[in-house]
């Protein structure tokens, strides 16, 4: 990044963000990270690859239950739920959870794309039908966008997904809102862009990949907690999204995928992918955007851009960015005696943070130095 500029302005206020795409876990992982988002975020579309998955509206009435459960007394925070998408998933009940208002999206996870996605689509015209049904009634479809045949290289999952998925998906179904998650290429960028006069493709981007290119997880040594997936890419695609975000597009807008593992899970003989940001992520955007002269757009990417797409208010209350000192992310402890390590970027500390004061939902965990 580069420094961040003597003249910035020390305060920022925003419009209460939201994260559109969670992970929040269950049990105890639940119970630990879930007030560090609910500090922050009005909202967040949780993702529903638990063991078992969140595969029928039952079962995501039952895990809206166990989140709310977990929400510490005085805070308010909703979370929006999603159906993970199978082979055998029935289009009646995805139907009736969504006019019932327990669901928001479906999701398409690839089968073993990435954590727990065994049970995933295998292939994307088995679920034609649940499609039709979604288009029908207005419901997003939101995408893990990458292929995953063994002859294709990780780093071209994305790019090839675009061509063989994506491209024909959109023409089958011209009305269907889809949202392309975490996109990490400039490959992703472009189409993106190129499809945005109609408003019906919208694509999250993640704290991580605004810090991280491929080379940061072998400095020095390999390192696991810069392992997700999609995992990074080369530095012009970091770059590419960096413009993206920052660029105030609308359809860009604000998608943690912060996902929580035990570092026993990490830091193993197959660590798990997945990045905790929670704990730090608009801290993490804000020096993104500040670093690219940009402060006066995080308020569309992080606040606005995601509400317009998905047809929902913005938040009515706002938050206050405070910059200065420095900040290292505190790690997350859980009853279950786990250790989580939030995300720390390359090179060093965090220099924003959101104002205690702004916020009467939870205290919040950096440490200063």
């Amino acid at each position: 990044m580069k420094p961040v500029p003597a003249t910035a302005p020390v305060r920022l206020t925003l419009r209460r963000p939201d994260d559109w795409h969670l992970h929040l876990r269950d049990g105890a992982i639940l119970r630990a990270v879930l007030p560090l988002t609910a500090a922050v975020f009005g909202r967040a579309i949780v993702m529903p690859n638990l063991r078992p998955p969140v595969t029928h509206t039952a079962h995501a009435r039952a895990y809206r239950d166990e989140i709310m459960k977990a929400l510490p007394a005085g805070m308010q925070f909703q979370p929006l739920m999603t159906a993970y998408l199978t082979d055998a998933t029935d289009a009646k009940d995805i139907e009736h959870g969504f006019h019932d208002g327990v669901l928001t999206a479906a999701k398409l996870y690839p089968a073993n794309a990435t954590t727990h996605s065994e049970l995933g689509v295998t292939d994307i015209r088995k679920i034609y039908p649940v499609l039709e049904r979604m288009q029908a009634m207005g419901m997003p479809l939101l995408i893990h966008g990458e292929v995953t045949e063994a002859d294709v290289d990780i780093f071209d999952r994305e790019n090839i997904f675009i061509d063989r998925i994506l491209t024909p998906l959109l023409a089958a179904f011209p009305a269907l809102k889809i949202v392309f998650e975490h996109v990490t290429t400039s490959d992703a960028v472009d189409f993106v862009k190129a499809q945005a006069d109609d408003g019906r493709l919208g694509a999250t981007i993640t704290a991580h990949h605004l810090f991280l290119n491929r080379s940061d997880i072998f400095k020095g040594g390999l390192r696991p907690h810069h392992y997700c997936l999609p995992v990074a890419k080369r530095e012009r695609h970091r770059l590419a999204l960096i413009d993206a975000a920052t660029s105030g597009h609308a359809a860009f807008f604000l998608g943690t995928d912060s996902a929580p593992h035990p570092v026993t899970a990490k830091e193993s003989a197959c660590g798990c992918a997945g990045i905790f940001t929670a704990a730090t992520a608009l801290d993490l955007y804000a020096g993104i955007f500040d670093a690219a002269g940009a402060l006066d757009r995080l308020e569309a990417f992080a606040s606005l851009n995601g509400p317009r797409f998905y047809g929902l208010p913005a938040n009515a209350d706002s938050i206050v960015l405070e910059r200065g000192g420095s900040v290292e992310p505190a790690p997350v402890r859980t009853e279950a005696d786990d250790t989580i390590l939030s995300f720390t970027p390359p090179g060093g500390r965090l220099h924003w943070r959101v104002a205690p004061q702004a916020s009467e939902r939870s205290p919040r965990q950096p440490r200063e130095r």
